[in-house]
């Protein structure tokens, strides 16, 4: 049944740095369960399913009352695995979720949707936090985003954007970390995942830049709350720390 807002966690076994990172346990859960149980206190959202190649992922999501879908193992990206999705089940609004936030805030997703929902001519939306640690905006690891005053991504970069001739960095004017979670109206979803990609997107690895050189304008929101992506071990370390600290109980919940 069609819905208005699907929130679509991809979810990919093979990791060349974390194997089976959407299984991996954290305060006794697997990650993506973290991620789905969050997804789905997200007010607006009306649905949430992963997509996965892997039936071992299918069946963890199983296993604790979630839905999960079999998509292509042929997909280039996440992205890829999110339209096959919002294809099939039908949705007007689709939220990207990332399958390795297992600390997202549920109000997140509905700051990042707060723009979809008020303006027609908003197509895409992501979000932002302000940068405060020089060491962060250095890091290549960490996105760096650029927006006009009406708070449309003019770049996103790797780099230490912008770039300070003469003041100290975080001083000159507020610097912005990219939070990868997004929103598409599910038909402009179609259409960027249709184009190839593009020159900058090779260059710094970021699928969003597609988007910006193809023309089109993606609105960034501004967010108090910042994430951990479980992209290394040390990141691992970092979300498990949190949840015994959070959740000192956790592992003996089922």
């Amino acid at each position: 049944m069609a819905v208005r807002i699907l929130a679509v966690i991809p979810a990919r076994y093979g990791s060349s740095r974390l194997p089976g990172k959407p299984l991996l346990e954290i305060g006794g859960r697997p990650m993506v369960r973290w991620v789905y149980e969050a997804a789905s206190r997200a007010p607006s959202v009306e649905r949430v399913v992963v997509a996965t190649d892997d039936e071992r992922v299918a069946q963890a999501v199983a296993g604790f009352g979630g839905e999960a879908m079999m998509t292509s193992p042929a997909h280039p990206s996440g992205t890829d695995r999110v339209a096959e999705v919002a294809r099939r089940i039908g949705a007007e609004i689709v939220v990207n979720v990332q399958g390795d936030e297992p600390l997202l805030d549920p109000h997140v997703v509905e700051q990042l949707l707060a723009p979809l929902l008020a303006e027609a001519a908003v197509v895409m939306s992501t979000l932002c936090t302000r940068l405060r640690d020089e060491g962060e905006w250095r890091d290549p690891n960490v996105v760096k985003v650029v927006r006009a005053a009406n708070g449309d991504a003019l770049y996103f970069s790797r780099a230490p954007i912008p770039h300070p001739r003469e003041a100290t960095p975080l001083a000159a004017c507020p610097v912005y970390k990219h939070l990868g979670l997004y929103g598409y109206r599910a038909d402009f979803l179609e259409r960027i995942t249709a184009l190839p990609p593009s020159p900058l997107e090779r260059i710094e690895r970021l699928e969003q830049l597609r988007v910006l050189e193809a023309g089109y304008r993606i609105r960034v929101v501004e967010t108090a709350h910042d994430t951990i992506g479980v992209d290394t071990p040390d990141d691992l370390e970092r979300v498990r720390g949190h949840v015994v600290r959070s959740h000192p109980r956790q592992e003996r919940q089922p």
